[in-house]
């Protein structure tokens, strides 16, 4: 795989609180950690990263381009930017965050512009995130799938994203799993809990390790450390193809993210 399995998210966190987030857990030994521009929490996650002292190269970083910067002379300039923001000369990762508003800048346009980032040595993989299966094969049209690392997407037991998922895997790109826990949701789930029970793991390991399982590289977030530290352990953790096979049935199309004005038509 070319994206890490397990990695450390930073939605909807700012400030210190994002900081003691990125401290702790890269002290309890995360490796990987997800940004974007439009979290506002760059800088922050370049402190908390600079503080650690942990070398560069041991770390693998991703940011994603907000929709306000995917015109051509606007995307290098910006992922710059983020660049600077987190004190480092490079990400291994930059993503298109969401699909252009009404089609607004073309694919062909924004990723022409990432792929000349990445060539620039800007970023060394580069990606999608939120791409419906049209949007991924307009990406591939232009600029062929092996320039295409990941598609992070909504990814959960309440919404496993089938369509997408079998689409980009037969074009050999990986899924990244957001929102893996549905906001905390599956977690009050009687099968997840039954099987938490008798693995003697908890809903959140049972959850993380069957996106992985399935391939999936998950960016689970938390405030707290004793979850930050609990999460971990979902890497050793295997399950049943039974287990598989429950979890496998409580999806329900429950998407729990869809900006309006933003969000393309979905799959």
């Amino acid at each position: 795989m070319s994206i890490p399995a397990f990695g450390l998210g930073t939605f909807r966190l700012q400030g210190q609180v994002v900081i003691d987030s990125v401290s702790t857990g890269l002290e309890l030994g995360y490796r990987v950690i997800d940004t974007a521009q439009i979290y506002e929490n760059e800088a922050d996650v370049g402190q908390a990263i600079a503080a650690s002292g942990i070398p560069r190269e041991e770390l693998f970083i991703t940011s994603k381009i907000w929709v306000a910067n995917f015109a051509k002379d606007r995307l290098i300039d910006s992922l710059k930017q983020s660049l600077r923001s987190l004190q480092t000369d490079y990400l291994d990762l930059t993503l298109i965050h969401w699909p252009s508003p009404e089609n607004q800048v073309p694919v062909e346009e924004f990723m022409g512009a990432l792929l000349e980032a990445k060539n620039m040595g800007l970023t060394r993989q580069i990606g999608v995130s939120n791409f419906t299966v049209d949007l991924m094969q307009q990406a591939i049209a232009a600029f062929g799938a092996e320039n295409i690392a990941t598609n992070q997407i909504e990814l959960h037991p309440y919404l496993q994203n089938r369509k997408v998922v079998e689409f980009a895997q037969s074009q050999g790109i990986q899924i990244t799993s957001y929102m893996t826990l549905a906001y905390g949701e599956v977690l009050k789930d009687p099968v997840i809990q039954q099987i938490a029970e008798r693995l003697n793991a908890t809903p959140a390991q049972v959850t993380l390790a069957w996106a992985m399982q399935l391939g999936y590289a998950v960016i689970p977030s938390s405030t707290k450390r004793a979850n930050l530290e609990s999460n971990l352990h979902a890497v050793a953790l295997t399950l049943s193809d039974a287990d598989m096979a429950l979890i496998a049935g409580l999806d329900r199309g429950q998407r729990l993210t869809s900006p309006k004005g933003i969000a393309p038509h979905w799959d």
